[in-house]
């Protein structure tokens, strides 16, 4: 639209041209899917890396936001369903994604019985097809395990209320002030930080499946110049010369880790906003907590 341009002199003109441009922008990707969801096409490939952490998109999830809050302080139902679809979301992929604590014990049972007791130096695995890889690929691969359980599993975690929580004046504090506190920390330092991390996480991951690696200062004319050259190029280096060599994963769970950080952000938004206007019978209404089944580590889990 080049409002950007006309208007960018000054911060406020730079602002309000992003938030305007915002609905075009989001109109024309919807309407336009293949000159960025076209992988086959090298320049599509481009776009998607270029606006995938831009500074387009970032004003388009801003709108977004906007519009679902303030159709959400007229209509708190709305509001509350998106609570319930968002922590239902992480609730759903972290309890999903915590069986691979268990995997990564049995796996490191088996490996040990492998190589203590049967002394053999491969493991094959497969059902039809079987692959077949050393034993020390199969013992690197269980840091792939390990990074599943904390990049999948923080959402889910966060809304147990699991994480450690260092308390200085929370509770004192009056419970409309504790749902102030919250939504000030899910605005100035969740969404930062999570903002902060894909910007670093997504030309970190794309660093490593193509070539020329696009770098984060590339404007998008430079990328579709850089389109010409571009190839897939997976990075398969382990760290050993037998070892687990798909580390590209790791990179592609530190961008979904980024997602579900962002998303819970402004679930704890809105939810803080919700039980502040409500009041304390609204307190953790809708909140989907996992039953331990026993009454002492219920009852640790609900003071933690």
């Amino acid at each position: 639209m080049g409002l950007v341009e006309a208007w960018g002199g000054n911060a406020i003109g730079w602002l309000i041209a992003h938030i305007i441009e915002a609905f075009y922008n989001f109109g024309y990707a919807l309407l336009h899917p293949a000159q960025w969801l076209n992988w086959g096409d090298k320049e599509a490939l481009m776009r998607f890396i270029y606006y995938g952490a831009s500074t387009e998109l970032f004003f388009v999830f801003l709108v977004i936001f906007l519009i679902v809050f303030a159709v959400g302080v007229w209509r708190n139902s709305f509001l509350w369903g998106c609570v319930r679809a968002f922590e239902g979301f992480a609730n759903a992929i972290g309890r999903f994604a915590a069986w691979a604590g268990l995997l990564m014990v049995l796996q490191q049972i088996v490996i040990i019985f492998m190589q203590r007791v049967f002394t053999v130096a491969e493991i094959s695995f497969g059902f039809g097809k079987v692959v077949t890889f050393p034993l020390s690929w199969w013992s690197e691969e269980l840091k792939l395990y390990n990074a599943m359980v904390v990049t999948l599993c923080i959402a889910w975690t966060f809304v147990q209320g699991g994480h450690v929580r260092v308390d200085l004046v929370y509770s004192k504090i009056s419970f409309r002030a504790k749902r102030m506190v919250d939504m000030f920390g899910s605005l100035f330092f969740m969404l930062p930080a999570a903002t902060l991390i894909w910007l670093y996480s997504w030309f970190f991951l794309w660093r490593n499946l193509v070539v020329p690696n696009p770098s984060a200062s590339d404007t998008l004319d430079r990328l579709l110049a850089k389109s010409r050259a571009l190839r897939w190029n997976v990075e398969t280096i382990g760290f050993s010369p037998n070892g687990f060599n798909a580390y590209f994963l790791f990179k592609i769970l530190l961008v979904v880790f980024t997602a579900l950080l962002f998303l819970q952000a402004v679930s704890f938004f809105f939810r803080s906003y919700l039980e502040f206007r409500e009041g304390e019978e609204s307190d953790g209404k809708y909140l989907d907590r996992d039953v331990l089944g026993d009454p002492t580590a219920d009852l640790a889990a609900k003071i933690h």
